[in-house]
């Protein structure tokens, strides 16, 4: 499996790579465009990022084998997200890495625009000496305003706390309980954040919402003479309308270490303005946080490509390693349960209904069988480019809805994994599975409510007949007379007398001939072959 790392990331983390025999490691001595990467990707199966190359639609097209992109860092907005979706190309990135880091640069950049240090540092460079022009403000009784109260801001907030300030948070995911036990006021919008707030300081994902929120109309909400702290992502501020808050003291000054274009334009009004603080985006420009990301990055990407294990995903729901390995004798009951629906089900299905039984309804986690059902079924009608990690959307775009169960009934088996496909409210097809023995003995149990015993692997001929004596010589015949030879077979009945199923497992695909013949004897019908 290829690895190529687009930018810089820590030794340690491309050791990692490197000491996985399975992986061939490029590591590319600069940052390249677009244009540039094109002709290298074709045979890459993981790409290792930073912020600065542009994982773009055009450049996973290019990708054929492209399983997972790695960012070394927290925000994936270099990453077109939804075309990695599309193309079942997993996102991942690194959280943990820098949360520190970041936290300790914003805490920094209060206190030095509190005090005004840097402006007074140039001033001390240039062989001046002058205290009455930047006398400061305490931090301490201030009340810290901060929107997004996840990782980066609640490390901030206790920093904040440590320092005498009063703290009051905003994130839509921040219960009450949480922010009480963390010493934090909750906010119940960003206004009241505004309204109380001498220093605001942004730790939000750059979304429709979050886009330029700080702007003209939310500044004229704040408290004349607040400060603002920037070390998140910079289209969460509309420049143009800070700049004038700053240039007018409506906001007493500013601290930002990202901008809507990077590096900050040598003309930008920012770099004219005497009370801004300004960094070129340094968050987690620390030897401790290059090494940790780099290293996770590593881990996480390799963790993904050699055991199926998903972490700090954006775009498919995490799944440890420990999780994984308890689901997935499951995925791959679940894939079969699904590849053979869609053999023997009528097209048009609009409802897949999943449950979960037995000890399967203890699984810690369902979302990883369900989507490898759906894979399995929409690669097997003729869906291209199908994975678990786009089949969700995949489905959705065609009409399907699903849904899942985690049953307490009683059930014949140990485990119990059982699908339904509908269409117009009426159930078309079903069929359920378990295990004999252990996790590496699956095997098919039910088909349209019927008992039977069908093994995940080869090529299977189903048929109904009715239960008369001597229907299975005959159907031995017919097969014998065709060179087709018979490995295992399986039949389930209704009644004594009435419509059976008869599954048998074969060495070869019955020529058609056979398959006429068989449909023409009276007492068979529905004479399918199904390819596990």
């Amino acid at each position: 499996m290829h690895v190529l790392v687009c930018d810089p990331i820590s030794p340690r983390g491309i050791a990692y790579f490197q000491a996985r025999p399975e992986f061939k490691v490029t590591v590319l001595p600069k940052r390249l465009t677009e244009a540039e990467l094109l002709p290298l990707v074709a045979d890459v199966d993981a790409m290792v990022v930073r912020s600065e190359t542009k994982v773009t639609r055009k450049l996973m097209e290019a990708a054929p084998k492209l399983r997972v992109v790695g960012r070394a860092g927290v925000g994936v907005d270099n990453v077109d997200v939804e075309a990695a979706t599309a193309r079942g190309v997993v996102v991942m990135n690194t959280p943990g890495g820098n949360t520190v880091t970041t936290a300790e640069l914003t805490f920094f950049m209060l206190g030095a625009l509190a005090r005004k240090i840097p402006a007074a540092h140039a001033t001390m460079i240039a062989g001046k000496w002058d205290r009455k022009a930047f006398q400061g403000t305490e931090i301490a009784g201030k009340t810290l305003g901060i929107l997004g109260a996840g990782r980066i801001g609640t490390e901030v907030g206790k920093r904040a706390l440590a320092f005498g300030m009063r703290v009051v948070a905003y994130d839509p995911f921040l219960s009450d309980a949480r922010a009480k036990a963390l010493g934090f006021e909750g906010a119940s919008d960003p206004d009241a954040v505004y309204r109380q707030a001498d220093f605001i300081t942004v730790h939000l994902p750059v979304t429709a919402e979050t886009r330029g929120m700080i702007n003209a109309e939310s500044i004229a909400k704040m408290k004349p003479g607040v400060r603002l702290v920037n070390c998140a992502r910079g289209e969460i501020v509309n420049e143009a309308d800070l700049a004038a808050a700053l240039e007018s003291g409506r906001v007493a000054g500013a601290a930002l270490d990202v901008f809507v274009t990077e590096p900050l334009p040598a003309d930008h009004k920012f770099r004219a303005l005497t009370n801004v603080v300004l960094t070129p985006h340094l968050g987690a420009s620390t030897e401790e946080a290059q090494e940790k990301c780099g290293l996770e990055v590593a881990e996480i990407i390799t963790g993904y490509l050699l055991t199926g294990e998903v972490r700090n995903s954006v775009n498919l729901p995490g799944v440890d390693a420990k999780t994984f390995e308890l689901v997935k004798p499951y995925v791959g009951l679940g894939e079969k349960l699904g590849k053979l629906l869609a053999q023997v089900a009528p097209v048009g299905v609009d409802r897949v209904y999943v449950t979960f039984g037995g000890k399967a309804n203890e699984l810690p986690a369902t979302d990883p069988v369900t989507r490898a059902i759906l894979s399995g079924y929409l690669l097997a009608i003729g869906s291209h480019g199908v994975n678990p990690v786009n089949v969700r959307a995949v489905t959705q775009a065609a009409g399907i809805t699903v849904e899942e169960k985690k049953s307490d009934e009683p059930v014949t088996y140990n485990e119990w994994l059982h699908v339904q496909l509908f269409r117009g409210g009426q159930k078309v097809a079903s069929a359920g599975g378990t295990f004999f023995g252990s996790p590496t003995n699956p095997r098919i149990v039910r088909l349209s409510s019927t008992p039977v015993e069908i093994p995940t692997q080869g090529i299977v001929l189903l048929l109904n007949n009715r239960d008369i004596p001597g229907i299975v010589g005959k159907v031995g015949t017919v097969l014998a007379r065709h060179q087709v030879n018979i490995a295992s077979m399986s039949l389930g009945r209704e009644a004594v007398g009435g419509q059976a199923l008869t599954a048998l497992t074969l060495d070869s695909v019955p020529p058609a001939a056979c398959l006429d013949e068989l449909r023409a004897d009276g007492a068979i019908t529905n004479v399918q072959v199904v390819t596990l």
